[in-house]
């Protein structure tokens, strides 16, 4: 979220970057509170919408022990990158300019490491707005076409396109109007807003998911099989992601030492949020809890509200999602130049993969499972290695190797347990 030198916000032209931040910071380096904050920004987002289905799919109490698992080998990570920078940054001047990820990829391993970063950002990024169009897509079409049958579905029959085609394309050219905003900061003020509304719908549907528990008592379960491990991991990984963002976050902090608490704090009440989101919203509703929650609301104008709300929210999140790919983009392709139809035309590769995939809470185990078990376990652990693999003991070697091991384990399996969703693949 944040920048090393807030320098994409010293000008009106200034062109985003991966680590450009979201919301504009003061001249001054952010204190602890704004550190929290910016950390809760980073990592909230639609993935929660979710927990409850993938808490359905594979138990309550299995579900709470992957997210806390999750969670906690997340955090670790985020301080391997940490500390990898730190090190870089100490032994010369040549590296006091790691700023991003992709930074730290390109002074650990060259070019390649730089690619590699740059792929899964893009993966990652791109997947998360793919979700946000899968989300008002089926949002919006059970808002509205499963009360009015008769007018807007029978046109959208005609057409031989789905209602949530339908919404998804009526996004499309707004999106290229968004995409060709040049710098973030006409888009800052978004973020604000999205998470506001975010908290505000969280809010509102754990009110009415403890009023149902209370008043409905459906029957749960506390562990799925083993074949929906990989499952709720992938979904768990998606919900915790935002380790692009932490060297930009720590960077902007002032007082760096304290940097691992305000982490280890946040993740904290994270964890927390997301379990009782889950558990909740599995408790009212039971073996028909849906892939997306808000579904389960029912008719009612505080439900028109917050599922309206979110999707105003994710509608407004994508271009900011997507800067980070247009970035990379621009950078391969065009010379790091501002280049409007390289924008547009990831405009529309997104909105295409977004017309076909059916379920929200599987394409989130997809892509949790896929990049983000990359980006989040397999590459910081990596770095980490090759930086201190002079200084450590066997035990930080174990350490290490093991993280990665686990992530590519959980990234093949989870990739091809949640296609298999996805394209209805009987095992």
């Amino acid at each position: 979220m944040e920048s090393g030198k807030n320098a994409a916000f010293s000008s009106a032209k200034a062109l985003p970057r991966e680590d450009t931040p979201l919301i504009p910071n003061s001249p001054t380096l952010s204190s602890q509170s704004k550190t929290f904050a910016n950390v809760f920004i980073a990592i909230v987002g639609a993935g929660v919408l979710g927990l409850p289905y993938a808490f359905k799919r594979t138990g309550w109490i299995m579900s709470l022990m992957m997210l806390f698992s999750v969670a906690g080998l997340t955090h670790y990570c985020m301080m391997l990158l940490i500390h990898t920078r730190r090190k870089l940054q100490s032994l010369s001047g040549e590296f006091a300019k790691i700023n991003s990820f992709g930074d730290l990829g390109f002074t650990v391993c060259g070019s390649l490491g730089r690619f590699v970063v740059d792929v899964m950002i893009v993966l990652s990024q791109a997947g998360f707005c793919i979700g946000y169009l899968i989300f008002i897509g089926n949002t919006m079409a059970n808002l509205f076409n499963a009360s009015s049958p008769d007018s807007l579905t029978s046109q959208v029959i005609a057409f031989s396109m789905s209602a949530k085609s339908w919404y998804i394309w009526g996004c499309f050219p707004f999106q290229l109007g968004l995409s060709s905003v040049a710098t973030l900061t006409h888009l800052a003020p978004l973020s604000i807003f999205a998470d506001v509304v975010d908290l505000a719908a969280m809010g509102v549907v754990i009110a009415k998911d403890v009023f149902l528990m209370m008043e409905n008592r459906p029957e749960v379960r506390a562990f799925g099989g083993l074949s929906v491990f990989f499952y709720g991991m992938g979904v768990a990984v998606y919900a915790f992601e935002g380790v692009g963002m932490v060297l930009p976050i720590e960077s902007e902090m002032k007082e760096r030492e304290t940097f691992g608490k305000i982490l280890g704090l946040s993740m904290g009440l994270i964890s927390v949020i997301y379990g009782a989101f889950g558990v909740l919203g599995y408790f009212a509703f039971g073996n028909d809890t849906q892939d997306i929650i808000t579904a389960n609301l029912g008719p009612g104008l505080i439900s028109l509200l917050v599922q309206l709300g979110l999707c105003v929210n994710l509608f407004f999140t994508f271009p900011l999602m997507m800067n980070p790919v247009y970035e990379i983009v621009e950078r391969r392709f065009w010379g790091g130049r501002y280049c409007l139809w390289l924008r547009w035309l990831s405009v529309m590769v997104v909105t295409l993969v977004a017309l076909t995939v059916p379920n929200f809470a599987d394409f989130l185990s997809l892509v949790g499972s896929s990049v983000c078990c990359g980006l989040g376990f397999v590459l910081p652990a990596l770095f980490h290695l090759l930086v201190f693999k002079e200084e450590m003991n066997w035990k930080g070697w174990t350490i290490d190797v093991g993280i990665v091991s686990l992530g590519l384990v959980l990234a093949v399996s989870g990739t091809w347990y949640a296609l298999m969703e996805i394209f209805a693949i009987k095992a």
